[in-house]
Protein backbone atom coordinates (compact mmCIF):
# COMPACT_ATOMS: atom_id res chain seq x y z
CA UNK A 1 0.00 0.00 0.00
CA UNK A 2 1.33 3.18 -0.79
CA UNK A 3 1.91 5.75 1.71
CA UNK A 4 -0.58 8.29 -0.11
CA UNK A 5 -3.65 5.77 0.14
CA UNK A 6 -2.42 4.81 4.03
CA UNK A 7 -2.64 8.61 4.26
CA UNK A 8 -5.96 8.58 2.97
CA UNK A 9 -7.31 4.88 4.88
CA UNK A 10 -6.08 7.07 8.14
CA UNK A 11 -7.71 9.97 7.61
CA UNK A 12 -10.88 8.35 7.31
CA UNK A 13 -11.03 6.22 9.93
CA UNK A 14 -10.07 9.35 12.18
CA UNK A 15 -13.27 11.34 10.82
CA UNK A 16 -15.06 8.36 11.64
CA UNK A 17 -13.47 8.01 15.30
CA UNK A 18 -14.18 11.73 15.96
CA UNK A 19 -18.10 11.39 14.76
CA UNK A 20 -18.16 8.42 16.85
CA UNK A 21 -16.45 10.19 20.07
CA UNK A 22 -18.87 13.26 19.39
CA UNK A 23 -21.84 10.76 19.09
CA UNK A 24 -20.85 9.00 22.21
CA UNK A 25 -20.15 12.46 23.87
CA UNK A 26 -23.94 13.90 22.97
CA UNK A 27 -25.55 10.64 24.12
CA UNK A 28 -23.36 11.00 27.91
CA UNK A 29 -24.41 14.24 28.23
CA UNK A 30 -28.27 13.90 27.29
CA UNK A 31 -27.78 10.75 30.19
CA UNK A 32 -26.61 13.13 32.19
CA UNK A 33 -29.15 15.73 31.27
CA UNK A 34 -31.73 13.62 32.26
CA UNK A 35 -30.36 12.10 35.27
CA UNK A 36 -30.24 16.33 36.85
CA UNK A 37 -33.96 15.90 35.61
CA UNK A 38 -34.83 13.20 37.58
CA UNK A 39 -32.54 14.26 40.46
CA UNK A 40 -34.48 17.82 40.46
CA UNK A 41 -37.89 17.09 39.93
CA UNK A 42 -39.28 15.67 43.33
CA UNK A 43 -42.95 15.16 41.62
CA UNK A 44 -41.19 12.54 39.70
CA UNK A 45 -39.67 10.88 42.48
CA UNK A 46 -42.50 10.69 44.50
CA UNK A 47 -44.70 9.00 42.47
CA UNK A 48 -42.04 5.90 41.90
CA UNK A 49 -42.05 5.63 45.65
CA UNK A 50 -45.90 6.03 45.53
CA UNK A 51 -45.59 3.13 43.69
CA UNK A 52 -42.97 1.18 45.40
CA UNK A 53 -43.83 1.52 48.61
CA UNK A 54 -47.34 2.10 48.64
CA UNK A 55 -47.94 1.91 52.43
CA UNK A 56 -45.28 4.86 53.17
CA UNK A 57 -46.93 7.90 53.32
CA UNK A 58 -44.57 9.90 52.29
CA UNK A 59 -44.79 13.73 53.44
CA UNK A 60 -42.57 15.35 50.91
CA UNK A 61 -39.44 15.13 48.48
CA UNK A 62 -36.49 17.54 48.19
CA UNK A 63 -33.72 16.26 45.24
CA UNK A 64 -32.10 19.97 45.72
CA UNK A 65 -29.75 19.17 49.05
CA UNK A 66 -27.56 17.04 47.91
CA UNK A 67 -26.34 15.82 44.63
CA UNK A 68 -27.52 12.86 43.34
CA UNK A 69 -29.96 12.30 46.20
CA UNK A 70 -33.28 12.93 47.16
CA UNK A 71 -34.42 13.75 50.76
CA UNK A 72 -37.64 11.88 51.67
CA UNK A 73 -39.85 12.77 54.92
CA UNK A 74 -42.02 10.22 55.91
CA UNK A 75 -43.96 11.52 59.07
CA UNK A 76 -41.23 12.13 61.48
CA UNK A 77 -38.95 9.87 59.38
CA UNK A 78 -35.97 10.83 56.79
CA UNK A 79 -34.24 8.43 54.42
CA UNK A 80 -32.87 9.03 51.05
CA UNK A 81 -32.97 7.56 47.45
CA UNK A 82 -31.51 7.93 44.36
CA UNK A 83 -33.03 10.00 41.32
CA UNK A 84 -34.55 6.39 40.05
CA UNK A 85 -35.89 5.75 43.49
CA UNK A 86 -34.86 2.36 43.09
CA UNK A 87 -31.85 2.54 46.01
CA UNK A 88 -33.13 3.46 49.60
CA UNK A 89 -30.68 4.68 51.97
CA UNK A 90 -31.22 4.97 56.06
CA UNK A 91 -28.68 6.86 57.53
CA UNK A 92 -26.97 10.24 57.74
CA UNK A 93 -25.35 12.68 55.48
CA UNK A 94 -22.39 14.70 56.47
CA UNK A 95 -20.97 17.75 54.87
CA UNK A 96 -17.49 17.53 54.85
CA UNK A 97 -16.60 21.26 54.07
CA UNK A 98 -19.06 22.46 56.20
CA UNK A 99 -19.05 19.92 58.74
CA UNK A 100 -22.45 19.50 59.28
CA UNK A 101 -24.71 16.79 60.09
CA UNK A 102 -26.73 17.58 57.46
CA UNK A 103 -29.56 14.61 58.56
CA UNK A 104 -29.39 15.88 62.30
CA UNK A 105 -30.30 19.43 61.34
CA UNK A 106 -33.00 18.66 59.08
CA UNK A 107 -34.67 16.07 61.69
CA UNK A 108 -34.56 18.56 64.32
CA UNK A 109 -35.97 21.41 62.02
CA UNK A 110 -38.92 18.56 61.32
CA UNK A 111 -38.95 17.96 64.83
CA UNK A 112 -38.10 20.66 67.30
CA UNK A 113 -40.49 19.20 70.70
CA UNK A 114 -39.07 15.29 69.70
CA UNK A 115 -35.57 16.08 69.52
CA UNK A 116 -34.94 18.60 71.92
CA UNK A 117 -32.20 17.08 74.60
CA UNK A 118 -29.84 15.63 71.97
CA UNK A 119 -32.57 13.11 70.41
CA UNK A 120 -30.43 14.05 67.30
CA UNK A 121 -27.60 12.68 69.21
CA UNK A 122 -28.79 10.04 69.99
CA UNK A 123 -30.14 8.54 66.84
CA UNK A 124 -26.23 9.24 65.98
CA UNK A 125 -25.10 7.10 68.73
CA UNK A 126 -27.54 4.56 67.71
CA UNK A 127 -26.17 3.76 64.63
CA UNK A 128 -22.85 3.44 65.86
CA UNK A 129 -23.86 1.36 68.89
CA UNK A 130 -22.86 3.65 71.53
CA UNK A 131 -26.93 3.00 73.14
CA UNK A 132 -25.70 4.53 76.67
CA UNK A 133 -24.12 7.21 75.42
CA UNK A 134 -27.63 7.74 73.86
CA UNK A 135 -29.54 7.92 76.22
CA UNK A 136 -27.24 10.01 78.57
CA UNK A 137 -26.98 12.81 76.32
CA UNK A 138 -30.67 12.78 75.79
CA UNK A 139 -31.41 12.53 79.40
CA UNK A 140 -31.72 16.94 79.25
CA UNK A 141 -35.38 16.35 77.72
CA UNK A 142 -37.17 14.69 80.45
CA UNK A 143 -39.40 16.92 80.50
CA UNK A 144 -40.63 17.06 76.70
CA UNK A 145 -44.02 16.04 77.13
CA UNK A 146 -47.10 17.14 75.12
CA UNK A 147 -49.14 19.42 77.04
CA UNK A 148 -52.53 17.54 75.61
CA UNK A 149 -51.65 14.22 75.32
CA UNK A 150 -53.56 11.79 72.39
CA UNK A 151 -54.83 9.17 73.52
CA UNK A 152 -55.04 5.90 71.44
CA UNK A 153 -58.03 3.19 71.62
CA UNK A 154 -55.39 0.74 71.93
CA UNK A 155 -58.58 -1.88 72.35
CA UNK A 156 -59.00 -1.63 68.77
CA UNK A 157 -56.51 -3.57 68.29
CA UNK A 158 -56.76 -7.62 67.89
CA UNK A 159 -54.37 -9.23 70.51
CA UNK A 160 -52.46 -10.50 66.96
CA UNK A 161 -50.09 -8.31 65.38
CA UNK A 162 -48.01 -7.52 68.53
CA UNK A 163 -44.15 -9.15 69.52
CA UNK A 164 -44.47 -9.46 72.92
CA UNK A 165 -40.91 -9.55 75.25
CA UNK A 166 -39.66 -8.58 78.34
CA UNK A 167 -41.31 -9.18 82.37
CA UNK A 168 -44.29 -10.96 81.22
CA UNK A 169 -45.55 -9.52 84.69
CA UNK A 170 -44.48 -5.97 84.44
CA UNK A 171 -46.01 -2.44 83.72
CA UNK A 172 -47.07 -3.19 79.99
CA UNK A 173 -45.78 -0.47 76.80
CA UNK A 174 -46.85 -0.09 73.74
CA UNK A 175 -44.43 0.42 70.87
CA UNK A 176 -45.41 0.83 67.47
CA UNK A 177 -42.00 1.07 65.32
CA UNK A 178 -40.08 0.18 62.47
CA UNK A 179 -37.44 -2.24 62.13
CA UNK A 180 -35.26 0.20 59.84
CA UNK A 181 -35.71 3.45 62.21
CA UNK A 182 -32.54 4.44 64.25
CA UNK A 183 -34.70 5.63 67.07
CA UNK A 184 -36.39 2.70 67.71
CA UNK A 185 -33.37 0.70 68.16
CA UNK A 186 -32.35 3.02 70.76
CA UNK A 187 -35.59 2.85 72.11
CA UNK A 188 -35.54 -0.97 72.06
CA UNK A 189 -31.93 -0.63 73.87
CA UNK A 190 -33.77 1.53 76.43
CA UNK A 191 -36.74 -0.61 77.07
CA UNK A 192 -34.37 -4.08 77.31
CA UNK A 193 -33.05 -2.15 80.27
CA UNK A 194 -36.43 -1.17 82.11
CA UNK A 195 -38.22 -3.39 83.79
CA UNK A 196 -41.52 -3.32 81.40
CA UNK A 197 -43.29 -5.41 79.03
CA UNK A 198 -43.44 -4.81 75.97
CA UNK A 199 -46.14 -5.29 73.22
CA UNK A 200 -44.56 -4.06 69.99
CA UNK A 201 -46.50 -3.57 66.80
CA UNK A 202 -44.40 -3.18 63.69
CA UNK A 203 -46.14 -0.72 61.13
CA UNK A 204 -43.45 -0.65 58.45
CA UNK A 205 -43.20 3.04 57.92
CA UNK A 206 -40.13 2.75 55.64
CA UNK A 207 -40.59 0.08 53.50
CA UNK A 208 -39.43 -2.71 55.90
CA UNK A 209 -42.96 -5.07 55.46
CA UNK A 210 -40.60 -8.05 54.07
CA UNK A 211 -38.34 -7.62 57.32
CA UNK A 212 -41.64 -7.16 59.84
CA UNK A 213 -43.08 -10.78 58.24
CA UNK A 214 -39.89 -12.58 58.66
CA UNK A 215 -39.62 -11.22 62.12
CA UNK A 216 -43.70 -11.94 63.18
CA UNK A 217 -43.44 -15.32 61.33
CA UNK A 218 -40.45 -16.36 63.38
CA UNK A 219 -40.02 -19.30 65.69
CA UNK A 220 -38.61 -17.09 68.55
CA UNK A 221 -39.79 -13.87 67.98
CA UNK A 222 -38.44 -11.65 70.63
CA UNK A 223 -34.82 -13.20 69.46
CA UNK A 224 -35.73 -11.75 65.52
CA UNK A 225 -36.65 -8.80 66.76
CA UNK A 226 -33.64 -7.78 68.43
CA UNK A 227 -31.23 -9.37 65.60
CA UNK A 228 -33.43 -7.14 63.04
CA UNK A 229 -32.71 -4.26 64.80
CA UNK A 230 -28.92 -5.42 64.92
CA UNK A 231 -29.08 -5.70 61.45
CA UNK A 232 -28.60 -9.77 61.84
CA UNK A 233 -29.67 -12.35 59.67
CA UNK A 234 -32.98 -13.51 61.13
CA UNK A 235 -33.69 -17.57 60.86
CA UNK A 236 -35.56 -18.75 58.17
CA UNK A 237 -39.60 -19.54 59.12
CA UNK A 238 -42.27 -20.57 57.07
CA UNK A 239 -44.57 -18.06 56.01
CA UNK A 240 -47.15 -17.78 58.35
CA UNK A 241 -50.66 -15.39 59.06
CA UNK A 242 -49.72 -11.41 58.84
CA UNK A 243 -53.05 -10.52 58.73
CA UNK A 244 -52.69 -8.87 62.70
CA UNK A 245 -49.35 -6.70 60.95
CA UNK A 246 -52.26 -5.42 58.59
CA UNK A 247 -54.23 -4.44 61.71
CA UNK A 248 -51.43 -2.61 62.44
CA UNK A 249 -51.00 -0.45 59.65
CA UNK A 250 -54.48 0.19 59.24
CA UNK A 251 -54.89 1.40 62.66
CA UNK A 252 -51.48 3.63 62.62
CA UNK A 253 -52.95 4.87 58.97
CA UNK A 254 -56.68 5.74 60.76
CA UNK A 255 -54.90 7.33 63.82
CA UNK A 256 -52.66 9.34 61.53
CA UNK A 257 -48.92 7.39 62.93
CA UNK A 258 -46.61 8.32 60.08
CA UNK A 259 -43.60 8.13 62.07
CA UNK A 260 -42.07 5.80 64.20
CA UNK A 261 -41.99 4.99 67.14
CA UNK A 262 -44.61 5.99 69.07
CA UNK A 263 -44.92 4.66 72.49
CA UNK A 264 -48.47 4.04 74.44
CA UNK A 265 -49.39 4.03 77.78
CA UNK A 266 -51.61 1.02 79.31
CA UNK A 267 -54.47 3.90 79.75
CA UNK A 268 -53.73 5.12 76.01
CA UNK A 269 -51.99 8.04 76.29
CA UNK A 270 -49.08 8.64 73.37
CA UNK A 271 -45.64 10.18 73.17
CA UNK A 272 -44.35 10.20 69.76
CA UNK A 273 -40.21 9.78 69.35
CA UNK A 274 -37.29 8.57 71.41
CA UNK A 275 -37.28 9.35 75.02
CA UNK A 276 -34.25 8.08 77.83
CA UNK A 277 -34.80 5.99 80.27
CA UNK A 278 -35.40 8.54 83.48
CA UNK A 279 -38.34 10.22 81.36
CA UNK A 280 -40.07 6.75 80.40
CA UNK A 281 -40.11 5.49 83.85
CA UNK A 282 -41.72 8.26 85.62
CA UNK A 283 -44.02 9.02 82.81
CA UNK A 284 -45.13 5.06 83.39
CA UNK A 285 -45.75 5.35 86.69
CA UNK A 286 -47.77 8.30 86.00
CA UNK A 287 -49.82 6.42 84.30
CA UNK A 288 -50.10 3.73 87.31
CA UNK A 289 -51.45 6.26 89.52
Amino acid sequence: MSATKLARRMGGLLRRSRAVIAATACVGLASLALAADVNNDGSTVRALLNARLPKTAVSAVDCTKVRGLCEVTAGSNLFYVDGSARYLIIGRVYDMETRQDITAARLLEMNPDMLVGAAASANAAATSGEMQKAAAGAARGDNIVPDSPRILPLAELPKDGAINWGNASATAVTVFSDFRCSYCRALSTVLRSMNVRVIERPISSLGSRDLSDRVYCAKNREEALHAAYAGEPIKASPACDTSGLDANEAFARKHGLNGTPVIVRSDGAVLEGYRPKPFLEKWLKEGRS
